[in-house]
């Protein structure tokens, strides 16, 4: 009967730390369009800009690859969440680095469908998530 219980547990503990992590990547993906300048959903659906859906696609990538770390380290829901939020707000820095510090002009690259902008974005992304991932430990 314990080993049932356990099961029950560990899938309700899944269930929710799953379901919090789709809705926070939903709200990073909503978030982080706000933060940019430029239209991702409109360049990728519209104008099929190969360079905005790969930077867009890196940013989710490593917010989602940070949310794992959050996830695998965090001792509550509670924990995981914070954690989640520190993880979304070093995603949006990243963004505001490359663009205003490194390549200044990010954003009219991107337009453009300059695929290296675009690969570069997401390179630095994914390796802020990463980062990230690897750091939220204690």
């Amino acid at each position: 009967m314990d080993q049932q219980y356990d099961l029950l547990t560990g899938i309700v503990h899944f269930a929710a730390y799953f379901g919090l992590s789709l809705v926070l990547l939903i709200a990073f993906k909503f978030l982080y369009t706000l933060v940019t300048p430029h239209d991702e959903w409109k360049l990728i659906k519209e104008q099929k800009n190969t360079a905005a859906a790969i930077g867009f696609g890196g940013a989710v990538l490593g917010f989602a690859i940070a949310l794992g770390g959050a996830a695998s380290n965090s001792v509550s829901l509670l924990d995981f969440a914070t954690w989640a939020l520190i993880a979304l707000i070093a995603q949006l820095l990243a963004f505001a680095i490359i663009r205003f510090g490194f390549m200044p002009r990010i954003v009219a690259r991107i337009e453009e469908g300059e695929i290296s902008a675009g690969i570069m974005l997401a390179a630095t992304t994914i390796a802020v998530g990463v980062l990230n991932a690897a750091c939220m430990s204690y």
